[in-house]
């Protein structure tokens, strides 16, 4: 262990939560919230050494839970020996700064707790140019209101900022490190996107697996394609996007695509700035949504995972539910549905199903075909090499005869070709 986990495993946070009648689903703080924003802590290396729930019809716009409350939380703090306070609700800089006169300690929100578990997790260099990129995002309106956040800079959860600039430097400087972020991160999606017109050129589906965080979307992956992608039971395992190829049946493979999860209150710019990760929604053929069919709160956590694919896919794209741990509850408790597959990711239940519903939910835009080309038309061979899944040449004594599989457009302008549909 290097001496920034041993740091980490050291932080000990109290978490507070707002519950105000003015508050939406989304803004709002409850029972159930903060027990998820004490994974979250313990998640980035820290311990939940108490958690305080105030229920207010407004916030305080000075310090948020009101003076009273915020007092009562100083004491607790001190009675535990914590090192910070996590609120569940998202502050203004104002908040923290008077929270962190009247408690003594450092004062984080939410979102700063989740961009940390993303510092910390990042692998790939588009995956921490996001992470940066969002760091900078939230930290530049809150410059002039973090008190003790800014002095702790290099060691502990919520102080794993950006590389070696110091937050201290003036805006201007951060707004020039956002704008060159947002240029390479350009670049990498320039990237993605010459790989992805390949992959249609040559007729390969894309599957993308969504779900809420910790959903088993990576054990999915693993179980599927052989991946050996880490799949922990924590939240935030998989950060960066990984693709796999997937045999489905003889006439389809697809490319199978694993993306970070979402959860509730997932600050819009975290959203914006994985948008390069999260942009293979937007080109996916198909996507999967893991759903843990044994959570509690599984009805809030499939709206929250809808909402945003309805903001992040392209209309109308398919969705399949895969209700994921199947076996941990009572058959009963699972929806039926042509669009609802059973499954159990880590003990490989219901796998055929699934491969049969992706075969069925993509048939509608493939025809598996076999051609005769006339010698003399030997471009047309060409053209489809190019442009669609091309799976067996013969020369024959009519002419090339080609098996394939073509897209409605294509199918179209080959139909005077085709001999023989399967």
């Amino acid at each position: 262990m290097g001496p920034d986990f041993q740091e980490m495993i050291q932080e000990r946070a109290v978490l507070v939560g707002l519950n105000a009648d003015c508050f939406t689903q989304a803004q709002t703080a409850t029972d159930r919230s903060l027990e998820e924003l004490e994974a979250l802590l313990e998640t980035a290396g820290g311990f939940c050494t108490g958690k305080v729930l105030q229920n207010r019809h407004t916030p305080d716009p000075h310090s948020f839970i009101g003076e009273g409350k915020a007092l009562e939380v100083k004491m607790l703090v001190e009675a535990t020996a914590s090192t910070m306070v996590v609120f569940d609700n998202e502050l203004s800089p104002g908040n923290i700064r008077a929270l962190e006169e009247i408690m003594g300690v450092t004062v984080l929100d939410r979102s700063a707790l989740i961009l940390d578990i993303f510092a910390q997790r990042a692998k790939t260099k588009e995956g921490r140019l996001q992470v940066e990129l969002a760091q900078y995002q939230y930290l530049l309106p809150r410059l002039s209101g973090m008190g003790k956040s800014l002095s702790r800079q290099g060691g502990g959860i919520g102080t794993r900022g950006p590389g070696e600039t110091k937050l201290e430097s003036d805006r201007r400087h951060i707004r020039e490190r956002i704008s060159r972020l947002k240029q390479e991160l350009e670049q990498v999606r320039q990237v993605r996107g010459v790989q992805r017109e390949r992959r249609m050129k040559n007729s390969v589906p894309v599957v993308a697996i969504v779900g809420y965080t910790n959903a088993g979307k990576s054990t999915l992956l693993n179980q599927l394609t052989g991946a050996g992608i880490p799949a922990n039971n924590r939240l935030f395992d998989t950060l960066d996007t990984t693709s796999r190829q997937l045999h489905v049946s003889d006439d389809l493979d697809v490319i199978l695509s694993d993306t970070v999860g979402f959860i509730a209150k997932l600050p819009h710019h975290l959203v914006d700035a994985f948008r390069a990760t999260l942009e293979e929604l937007e080109y996916a053929d198909l996507l999967l949504h893991v759903i843990d069919a044994a959570d509690p709160d599984r009805e809030e956590h499939i709206q929250v995972v809808d909402r945003l694919i309805a903001k992040l896919a392209k209309p109308g794209t398919k969705v399949l539910r895969c209700y994921n741990k199947a076996e941990l509850v009572d058959a009963t408790e699972i929806p039926v549905g042509e669009d609802v597959v059973r499954i159990s990711a880590r003990h490989g239940y219901g796998m055929e199903a699934l491969l049969k519903s992706i075969e069925a939910a993509l048939a509608v835009d493939r025809h598996h075909v076999v051609l005769t080309v006339p010698y003399a038309q030997g471009g047309v061979v060409d053209t489809l090499h190019k442009n669609a899944q091309v799976k067996n040449v013969e020369y024959t004594g009519e002419g090339i005869e080609v098996e394939a599989i073509l897209d409605p457009i294509l199918y179209g302008r080959m139909k005077e070709f085709i001999t023989e549909e399967r």
